[in-house]
């Protein structure tokens, strides 16, 4: 337990503490951005990614990732706020809390296993290019000066980690090129644009909401919606870390831990929010590789808004977005080009619809679960080519199957047969075939009587194991049948 606490929070304690202070000056303008996006007070975006970044330190499966309010979420209560009010935004948070907490329980982490590879990338590359894009309204069209602060954040963001490493490179574009915008200005934006800050921690409220039946109606779908995307960013962003840093974390205890984190937020006035790839990103290639660094994220945070309120509305936005544009750079899988040549088509097609979906709707959970569907259709049938063949031994016919039989293959197998009577007895051979479900026993059923039905004599051979518990379980067959 105590080498625990070390690995996760004593580790390197200096360079987590550093990365997770650029974290919380990338949270900063994000945060705003989504309180916008979702129609509230900028306040509710802070406040949920100081909570939800601090709570989920402690209780998180994944160290090193970054948590907060997020636009995935953000964009889902945009009815709600609009036409219920904050309040049921709040309401709406706690529920969702409680319904990740129920799906961590159930250890919905082990999911995770069924997305396949083509999903993985068509998920970052997506997330990438969205990202990316957001950036822009930060970049074009303002200003000459706009464009200069951008190029020299990028230029010291991939320059100076050849000659120095020791203090982060976007920590030092921040304070170096915010420190030169307050001393010599600057025809740029701030973070102070996109919304006023107050100098005030959260408060503990309960949600000013009619505790009714009605109430829960209203607010059900959208929690619901929110915990199911909340958990599929945060969930896939924990594998893309775990692969960074070639390490495990557990996804069900991941769950849980969102859902403790959004279930407090709701009772101190923060919107829902779950694992951030970009930040998380950005932590990882600070040196971040222990909770230290989500908490120190959190904290400093909260710290910035009190204590340095009047310097960070100061922060020229194309600093934040010059660092963000690397992130997508760096987030962005470049050997996907090389992946589209070599791969089945079918994988290349569930990639580009997972990128097509998630870029058309803005919503992660929808793409994902789109290309793990169409994946799942494509192996479906893949998988559902069953071949026959017959053979005359011993004056019987023997019919040879080969291939998984289940609900999706069982009409190609049966059209390949013909029944009539051959005056002799019929083996079924199985032996290089598995029956997977109540279909493919119906299927045998079918076929032993279609065959009697022709005066034939039919036997049913060569089942494996697991096949055979199930046909003795649902099979209309009598013992004389199975050999």
């Amino acid at each position: 337990m105590i080498e625990k606490f070390k690995r996760e929070w004593l580790t390197s304690p200096g360079t987590n503490i550093m990365a997770g202070i650029v974290v919380a000056l990338a949270l900063i303008p994000e945060a705003i951005a989504f309180s916008i996006i979702a129609g509230v007070d900028p306040m509710v975006g802070l406040y949920a990614s100081f909570l939800i970044a601090v709570i989920i330190s402690f209780v998180g499966g994944r160290p090193a990732m970054i948590s907060a309010a997020t636009g995935a979420v953000a964009l889902l209560v945009v009815p709600l706020v609009r036409e219920y009010g904050v309040e049921y935004l709040f309401a709406a948070t706690i529920l969702m809390g409680i319904i990740q907490i129920i799906l961590g329980i159930f250890k919905v982490g082990k999911l995770l296993k069924f997305i396949p590879n083509s999903v993985m990338i068509g998920f970052v590359n997506a997330l990438a290019i969205m990202i990316f894009i957001a950036q822009l309204q930060h970049i074009f069209g303002i200003s000459f000066d706009t464009y200069i602060y951008v190029i020299i954040t990028i230029a010291i963001l991939y320059v100076l980690p050849r000659f120095f490493k020791k203090i982060p490179a976007p920590l030092v574009a921040l304070v170096v090129l915010t420190s030169c915008y307050i001393f010599f200005g600057a025809e740029v934006r701030t973070v102070g644009d996109l919304g006023a800050i107050e100098k005030s921690l959260p408060s503990f409220i309960i949600p000013d909401v009619p505790y009714t039946l009605e109430t829960l109606k209203i607010i059900f779908p959208y929690s619901l919606s929110m915990a199911i995307v909340g958990l599929v960013e945060s969930l896939l962003t924990a594998r893309i870390v775990d692969n960074a840093t070639d390490t495990y974390s557990s996804k069900n205890k991941e769950s849980r831990g969102q859902g403790i984190a959004n279930f407090v937020t709701g009772f101190f006035g923060g919107m829902g929010g779950c694992a951030m790839i970009g930040q998380s990103v950005i932590n990882v290639r600070s040196g971040a590789t222990t909770r230290l660094s989500t908490f120190t994220a959190g904290v400093f945070l909260m710290l910035l808004i009190i204590l340095f309120g009047d310097l960070v509305v100061q922060i020229p936005m194309p600093i934040l977005a010059g660092i963000m544009v690397v992130v997508t750079i760096s987030t962005f899988d470049w050997k996907t080009f090389k992946y589209m040549k070599k791969a089945p088509r079918t994988d290349v097609f569930v990639m580009l619809i997972t990128v097509a979906i998630i870029l058309a709707t803005d919503n992660l959970a929808i793409g994902v679960i789109a290309g793990v569907f169409f994946s799942a259709i494509f192996f479906a049938t893949k998988i559902s080519k069953v071949t026959v063949t017959k053979e005359l031994i011993n004056n019987n016919y023997v019919f040879y199957f080969e291939g998984q039989i289940f609900f999706a293959s069982i009409d190609t197998m049966i059209d390949q047969l013909e029944f009539k009577k051959y005056d002799k007895d019929i083996l079924l051979d199985f032996s290089k075939a598995h029956l997977w479900d109540d279909s493919a026993v119906d299927a045998i059923d079918t076929m032993v009587r279609k065959f009697e039905d022709k005066g034939n004599t039919v036997y049913v051979d060569q089942l494996n194991a697991d096949s055979r518990k199930i046909v003795k379980e649902l099979s209309q067959l009598n013992e004389q049948h199975l050999t």
